[in-house]
């Protein structure tokens, strides 16, 4: 199976603003950033021993490709709030399926041949239980057949809101559950794109981006059960504490 790397990392030197790029985009993808943390250009420069600009070009990479924001202290995982991602989805259901069925018409052998190559890959990871390879085969193909799309204003919209669509992937990524339902996905898409269907690729498509927004109600409801269950064990703590206390 192929190591997924961005598309110049391949002979990148360590210390470059594509390795550190690399390292702090697998960070992300395993969860091993905190939603509270700062990544600051001058800490990650000191950590990889290099200059300030290297660090900061690998940061402002990945704000660009939606995996960071930046902000006066330095850059934090995107936050974004549950009515805008739903806004979002709204969006999505308006813009991609046009963009899939152009897509279907304008997608040449070698992209069909790079589509298919990262589908098998993401199999082969989906089965081997590797979740960064399966994150980043999944990415890098959405990326290609969206790059395929001939109007340009409607690529730069859907580009857009790169940030909202990453911040949903890492939250339903985490549920292994979902992962054959985004490979299928994928699989009906490129068949339908093989067969340059533009019908059948909208509707795919379409029907992709309403079990994304399934997986991701499943994944806020979860994640808001578990913040309750620590508010009340928490206040419980101190209701415990102050009956017991001093008097």
């Amino acid at each position: 199976m192929a190591v997924l790397k961005s598309s110049s990392a391949s002979n990148a030197p360590p210390g470059t603003s594509v390795q550190i790029h690399d390292v702090l985009m697998a960070r992300i993808q395993n969860g091993e950033v905190d939603p509270q943390e700062r990544l600051v250009d001058t800490a990650i420069a000191t950590e990889f021993g290099v200059s300030r600009m290297p660090a900061r070009d690998a940061l402002m990479r990945l704000a660009h490709e939606g995996y960071l924001e930046q902000t006066t202290k330095g850059f934090v995982l995107p936050r974004i709030d549950h009515r805008e991602i739903l806004e979002i989805f709204d969006l999505r259901r308006l813009l991609e399926p046009r963009a899939a069925a152009l897509a279907a018409q304008n997608l040449s052998e070698d992209a069909f041949t790079h589509l298919e190559s990262l589908l098998r890959n993401a199999r082969h990871a989906m089965t081997d239980g590797d979740r960064k390879v399966l994150f980043r085969s999944c990415e890098i193909f959405r990326n290609g057949w969206i790059n395929a799309v001939p109007n340009v204003s409607l690529r730069k919209a859907v580009q857009r809101y790169m940030t909202q669509v990453q911040a949903v992937r890492m939250m339903t990524f985490a549920d292994p559950a979902n992962h054959p339902v985004i490979v299928d996905g994928n699989t009906g898409l490129l068949a339908a794109f093989r067969r340059r269907d533009a019908v059948a690729a909208a509707d795919r498509i379409l029907r992709f981006v309403f079990d994304g927004e399934s997986a991701y109600l499943a994944a806020h409801e979860a994640s808001e059960k578990t913040e309750e269950s620590k508010t009340r064990a928490t206040s419980g703590g101190r209701t415990d504490a102050t009956l017991t206390g001093p008097r």
